[in-house]
């Protein structure tokens, strides 16, 4: 069965790995989401991702992380364009999540970057999700 959204599909698992403490969680590989796992492990999200050779597809386990009092350092995440409405955005529309304590990712022509850093270039891009 064919899914209609890996991407939306990565991050409701990482969603409920966090809200169940778990120590990793698995899921079917794609370069759009090695590429957002690395986004997120530069920020300071997630502890690191390990890529697994496992079936025909692979496998992408990424390790979760916590806070000293075991809370939650991913509180929040938010797919923001779907595969129905995409949310295309200029380096001077590109919206601040949090006021600046969270972190938009996007998919532009020079890779999948952080908010921050497409201001800093100056370009735009494609709003796949949002991480506070």
């Amino acid at each position: 069965m064919s899914m209609s959204d890996p991407l939306a599909d990565m991050l409701t698992r990482i969603r409920n790995g966090v809200k169940a403490r778990f120590e990793s969680v698995e899921m079917p590989l794609s370069k759009l989401k090695v590429n957002v796992a690395k986004v997120l492990k530069q920020e300071g999200y997630i502890i690191d991702f390990h890529i697994l050779e496992q079936g025909v597809q692979g496998t992408l386990k990424i390790d979760l992380k916590y806070g000293q009092n075991n809370e939650q350092v991913i509180t929040g995440i938010k797919r923001v364009s779907k595969p129905g409405l995409r949310q295309y955005k200029k380096n001077d529309h590109i919206p601040m999540v949090m006021t600046g304590l969270g972190v938009g990712i996007l998919s532009t022509s020079q890779g999948v970057i952080t908010d921050r850093e497409a201001r800093a270039r100056g370009i735009g891009g494609e709003l796949l999700c949002e991480v506070w």
